[in-house]
C-alpha cells in the first residue's frame, strides 16, 4: 500500500490476529455504528499510536482513548470489550488527554491477563470516528499484525462534498433532561448507539452537560464531555422531526444495559429477573415472569376444542371397550412423553406427565365412569362426567394442592376425549410461517399440559397467558423447554388479534404489542447477544469461579434426579449444593425404604465424579405431595407437617432414609441438609439420631450435617444453630415466603414474592453474621442464588456457595467472575437500608450493570 499525500496510513496499535469488524462481539462495534476499521485479539500488553496526531479524548477507565491526526481523522482505539465495567482496574494510560504523540509511542499498557479473565473479550478495535469525512480506501489482507510496524489501514478524506444540511438554527428547540443509565457513562458505545438512533431523522441533536456541549454527529464530542454515569444530561434538538429524536436518543441514553449485556436464565427463574432487555421501555402488558428470556415474533390464539360427546353410547360392550382403548392409548402417549423428558433431561416436566398417569388409573375414576356407561352413557360423556364431578369436589376443597389436581384432572379429561373422538386427536394447526425463520408467540387464556404436547419448538418461540401463575404446570414445562413464559397478563392480553407483532419479554415481566423499530432493535440486540453470552459462559463453565479480586465462590447445582446429576456435571457444576430427594419418590407406589435411599442416592453419587453433595432429608408437604404419606388434611399445610416435622407422624420414613444415607460409599464428600428447622434444640435432637444410627450401622458417626435457613426463627437463631450444625444452606423461596406472609403458590400475589426484599435481605445478613461467630460456611440454594442482580448481593452479605439449576451455572459463573467482592461487601450493606425490593433491584442496577 503505497502512501501518497491524501492517504493516511493506520498501523497496528497491537500486535495480535487480526479480525473483521463483523467478529466482533458487540454490535455496535459489529455493526459498523462507530465507524468503519478492523479489530485484533491482541498477543502484546502495549496499545501503540497508529499515526502521529493528538489525544482527543481518553477515557476516565483508560481502556480506550480517540486520537486525531494532523489531517483530521479521528481514530478510536477500544481495548477489549465491556471493559468499562473494569472502571481502571488493569489498564495503566501511558498519556494525557491533549498530548501530542508519534507513531509508535505507547498509549495504554493494560495487564493480558487479568483483563481477559474479567472482560466478555479482549478483541481491541481500531476504527474510524468520523466516517462522515474520511472513508477506509484499503486495508491489508494479512492475518497478523505487529505492533508499530504492520499498515492495516488507508485512510483518504471523503471524495464527495458532504450532504447539505437543513439549517436548523431558527426552528424551535426541544428539550429534555435524561440521567445517564449506561454503565461507566457516555463511554464509546452508548454514544454510537445515540447517534444511530437518530440517523434518519430531520433533527440536529446537541447535549450539554457541566457547561459544555456536543453534537450528536461528533463522537469524540460527546466522548469529551466526561458525562458519568448517574449524569443529568440535557438533550437539545431543533428540526422536523426533533421530537422523535429526542424520544430516540434519551431511550438509547437511558438503557441500565447498554453494552452490558448479561448472561440468563433460564430456568427457572425469580419473577422479574433482569437481563439483556430489562433496559426497554417501561411500557407495554405487565404480566408476570414464569420464565425468562426475549422472543421477538407474531402473536396467535391456541384455539383448541374439546370434542363434544354424545351422551347415549352405542351399546355398554362397545363403550367399555372405546373407554378401556383410550385410556391405554393416554396411558402410553403420557410414558412416551415422560420418557422423552427424561431424555432431555427435563426432570420437573417428566414428573408432570407420570402424576397424570398415576391420576389416570386411580380407580374410583373409572369406577364412576363404568357406572355412567352401564346406565347406556357413551364413554366420552361417563368420561367427562366422572372427571368433572371429581375436579369440582377438589376445587371446593381449601388446600390449594387438591385444586391444582382438579386442574390436572380436566386436562386428563380433555385428553381422553380427544382420543375417543372419530377422528382421534388433531393438533392445533400453526399458521404457515410468512417467511423463513418466522416464529410466533403463543397466547392462551391459560395453557394445560397436554396443550403443551409436540409443541414444535422451532416455531414457537414464547408462550403468554392471561391467567395462570408461574408455579403452574405449563410455567413448568415452559422453563424445561427453554422458552419465555408471561402469565396473568390479563384482559389487555385477549384483546389483541391474531398476527399483532409482540416482544415477549420474560425478564422484565411485559408484552409489547406493536413494538417500533427501536424496540425491536433493541430486543434482537439482547437475542442475540445473548446467544453469544451463553455460549462463551458454557466454554468457561468448568473453570472455577473467583471474584475480580480473588474470593472464591462455590457454583453448585440443585438436582433432582440422576439425569439431572449428568446434567450438573456436563455444566460445570463445582458440586451438588441440593439434591431434593423427595422428587426421587413422590410418584411411586409406596414410601422408600433404606435400601431404595441407598440405591437412588450411591447412583447419584458416582455420577458427579468425586463432587460433593447436600443431600436434603424428605421434604414432602405444602406443595408436594405424595399419594403414599396419607398425611392429614391441614387447612394451611406450608405451616404444616414438612421436613423434618414429618417425624411427628411418621418417625419410620426419616429412620429409613437417614439408614439409607448412611450406607452409601461415595468419593466426594456426602452431606446431610436438614429442611424445617426452627430451633436448637430440634437440631441436637437429630444430630444424636443420626450420631445413633451411625454407630447402629457401624459408619462414621462425623458426617456434615447442616441446616437449611427457611423460616424466620432459624435466620434469627443463627448464632445459636451455627454452634452445633457444620453449614447453612439458605432456602429463599421458603425464606421469603414466610418473612412476606405470602403464599408463594398464589398467582396473584407472585409479583410481590421478591427475594431482593430488605426484610429478606436482613434474614440473609443475619444468618451469614452468626454463622462467621462459630466459622460455618453459608450458601443459598433458593431461585434467588440464580438471579444475576441478587448474585453480587449475597456475595457481599457473606454467602460463599450459590446452588441453581445446573444450565444456570455458566451465567453464574460468569457473573461472579465480573464482581469486586470488596464492592460487593460495602454495596449490600447499604442495600439493607432501602424500603422495598424495587428500590433494591433498581440500586443493584446501578451498582452491577448486568
Amino acid at each position: 500500500m503505497a502512501e501518497t499525500s491524501e492517504t493516511l496510513l493506520l498501523r497496528a496499535p497491537v500486535s495480535g490476529v487480526l479480525l473483521p469488524l463483523a467478529a466482533v462481539p458487540d454490535p455496535v462495534f459489529a455493526d459498523g455504528m462507530f465507524g468503519d476499521g478492523l479489530a485484533i485479539d491482541p498477543l502484546s500488553d502495549t496499545l501503540v499510536a497508529p499515526c502521529d496526531g493528538t489525544i482527543v479524548h481518553l477515557a476516565a477507565t483508560g481502556h480506550a482513548l480517540t486520537l486525531q491526526a494532523p489531517c483530521g481523522a479521528q481514530v478510536l482505539l477500544h481495548v477489549g470489550i465491556d471493559t468499562v465495567s473494569l472502571r481502571g482496574e488493569g489498564f495503566a494510560p501511558c498519556v494525557a488527554q491533549g498530548a501530542a504523540v508519534r507513531q509508535g509511542d505507547a498509549l495504554i499498557r493494560f495487564d493480558v491477563d487479568r483483563v481477559a479473565q474479567q472482560a466478555s473479550s479482549l478483541v481491541t478495535v481500531m476504527a474510524i470516528a468520523n466516517g462522515d469525512a474520511f472513508t477506509v480506501a484499503g486495508r491489508t489482507g494479512a492475518a497478523q499484525a505487529d505492533a508499530g510496524r504492520t499498515v492495516l489501514l488507508q485512510v483518504r478524506a471523503a471524495g464527495a462534498a458532504a450532504p447539505a444540511q437543513e439549517d436548523h438554527a431558527s426552528a424551535a428547540e426541544q428539550r429534555r433532561t435524561v440521567t445517564l443509565a449506561c454503565p461507566g457513562g457516555l463511554h464509546a458505545r452508548p454514544a454510537a448507539r445515540a447517534r444511530e438512533a437518530a440517523r434518519g431523522l430531520d433533527a440536529a441533536v446537541a447535549l450539554h452537560y457541566g457547561g459544555r456541549q456536543a453534537s450528536l454527529a461528533s463522537l469524540v464530542s460527546l466522548l469529551g464531555l466526561a458525562a458519568d454515569e448517574g449524569a443529568a444530561v440535557e438533550l437539545v434538538a431543533t428540526g422536523r422531526d426533533a421530537g422523535a429524536a429526542l424520544d430516540a436518543v434519551a431511550y438509547e441514553l437511558q438503557r441500565a444495559g447498554v453494552g452490558e449485556e448479561e448472561p440468563v436464565p433460564t430456568v427457572a427463574a425469580p419473577i422479574a429477573q433482569p437481563g439483556p432487555g430489562a433496559g426497554l421501555p417501561a411500557d407495554g402488558i405487565p404480566g408476570v415472569a414464569a420464565a425468562p428470556g426475549i422472543a421477538i415474533g407474531t402473536l396467535h390464539w391456541w384455539r383448541e376444542t374439546t370434542p363434544e360427546p354424545a351422551e347415549a353410547g352405542q351399546g355398554i360392550a362397545a363403550e367399555r371397550e372405546a373407554l378401556r382403548a383410550a385410556l391405554a392409548a393416554i396411558d402410553a402417549q403420557l410414558a412416551h412423553e415422560s420418557e422423552a423428558a427424561t431424555a432431555r433431561r427435563a426432570g420437573a416436566e417428566a414428573g408432570i406427565f407420570a402424576m397424570h398417569r398415576a391420576l389416570l388409573e386411580d380407580p374410583a375414576l373409572q369406577a364412576a365412569a363404568e357406572t355412567m356407561i352401564a346406565a347406556g352413557k357413551s364413554a366420552g360423556f361417563a368420561w367427562r362426567e366422572a372427571t368433572r364431578a371429581e375436579a369440582a369436589m377438589l376445587s371446593a376443597m381449601a388446600d390449594r394442592r387438591m385444586a391444582e389436581r382438579a386442574a390436572d384432572l380436566l386436562d386428563l379429561g380433555k385428553r381422553v376425549l380427544r382420543a375417543l373422538a372419530p377422528a382421534g386427536s388433531a393438533p392445533v394447526q400453526l399458521p404457515a410461517p410468512a417467511a423463513d425463520g418466522d416464529v410466533i408467540v403463543l397466547a392462551a387464556g391459560e395453557f394445560t399440559p397436554s396443550d403443551l404436547t409436540g409443541l414444535d419448538r422451532t416455531r414457537v418461540a414464547a408462550l403468554v397467558m392471561a391467567r395462570g401463575g408461574p408455579t403452574s404446570h405449563a410455567a413448568i414445562i415452559a422453563r424445561q423447554l427453554g422458552i419465555p413464559c408471561l402469565v396473568a397478563l390479563g384482559s389487555a392480553l385477549e384483546r389483541l388479534q391474531d398476527g399483532t407483532p409482540v416482544i415477549a419479554d420474560g425478564d422484565s415481566a411485559r408484552l409489547h404489542a406493536c413494538p417500533d423499530a427501536h424496540l425491536l432493535a433493541a430486543a434482537a440486540s439482547a437475542v442475540r447477544l445473548r446467544a453469544q453470552q451463553r455460549e462463551a459462559d458454557l466454554r468457561a463453565a468448568h473453570a472455577a469461579a473467583s471474584t475480580r479480586d480473588g474470593v472464591p465462590i462455590e457454583v453448585a447445582a440443585n438436582i433432582g434426579s440422576l439425569d439431572d446429576a449428568r446434567n450438573a456435571v456436563a455444566h460445570g457444576a463445582d458440586a451438588v449444593g441440593l439434591l431434593r430427594t423427595e422428587l426421587l419418590f413422590l410418584h411411586g407406589d409406596a414410601a422408600p425404604a433404606a435400601a431404595d435411599h441407598t440405591a437412588s442416592c450411591q447412583a447419584i453419587a458416582d455420577a458427579l465424579q468425586g463432587r460433593s453433595a447436600i443431600v436434603r432429608t424428605l421434604d414432602i408437604g405444602a406443595d408436594k405431595d405424595a399419594a403414599w404419606l396419607h398425611l392429614p388434611a391441614e387447612d394451611n399445610p406450608a405451616l404444616g407437617l414438612r421436613g423434618v416435622r414429618l417425624a411427628q407422624v411418621r418417625p419410620q420414613l426419616l429412620d429409613d432414609q437417614l439408614r439409607g444415607l448412611l450406607a452409601v460409599r461415595a468419593s466426594g464428600p456426602l452431606r446431610i441438609l436438614l429442611p424445617m428447622v426452627s430451633e436448637v434444640g430440634e437440631l441436637l435432637a437429630w444430630r444424636e439420631r443420626i450420631r445413633a444410627l451411625a454407630a447402629e450401622a457401624g459408619t462414621d458417626p462425623e458426617i456434615e450435617v447442616g441446616v437449611m435457613i427457611e423460616v424466620p426463627s432459624a435466620a434469627l437463631l443463627a448464632d445459636q444453630l451455627a454452634e452445633h450444625a457444620d453449614f447453612f444452606s439458605i432456602g429463599t423461596n421458603d425464606l421469603t415466603q414466610y418473612t412476606l406472609a405470602i403464599d408463594r403458590c398464589q398467582p396473584e400475589l407472585a409479583a410481590r414474592m421478591d427475594g431482593l426484599h430488605p426484610a429478606v435481605l436482613r434474614m440473609i445478613a443475619a444468618t451469614t453474621e452468626g454463622a462467621a461467630r462459630h466459622g460455618r460456611w453459608v450458601g443459598v440454594c433458593g431461585a434467588l442464588a440464580g438471579d444475576p442482580l441478587a448474585v453480587p448481593v449475597l456475595v457481599g452479605l457473606g454467602v460463599t456457595e450459590l446452588s441453581v439449576d445446573a444450565g444456570l451455572v455458566p451465567g453464574v459463573k460468569a457473573r461472579v467472575r465480573a464482581l469486586s467482592h470488596a464492592d460487593c461487601r460495602q454495596r449490600a450493606g447499604e442495600l439493607l437500608r432501602l424500603p422495598s425490593a424495587a428500590a433494591v433491584r433498581d440500586a443493584c442496577r446501578r451498582y452491577w450493570p448486568a
